[in-house]
């Protein structure tokens, strides 16, 4: 992933139009955590869950965010679609 445009609903603070390098880590993570708090159904759909996975326990998430998130991969886990 290349720079990524991110929407004003997410990073709101910022007055003009803001994008992240999503070749580098931290501000790869960075995306992912605010899409994961923040982001619409379609924007989550966006993403490679395979990704989320293996960076959830170095993402910076609230813990309510964090459960929902822990326990969707454990559901998966436990319940392989074929």
């Amino acid at each position: 992933m290349s720079t990524v445009t991110v929407p004003r609903h997410i990073y709101w603070s910022c007055r003009e139009r803001a994008s992240v390098d999503g070749t580098v880590p931290s501000e790869r993570n960075w995306l992912l955590e605010q899409v994961l708090t923040h982001g619409t159904m379609s924007e989550i759909r966006e993403l490679d869950l395979g990704e989320v996975e293996a960076a959830l326990p170095k993402l910076n998430l609230s813990r309510h965010v964090r459960a929902l998130w822990g326990a969707y991969f454990d559901r998966q886990r436990s319940n392989p679609i074929s």
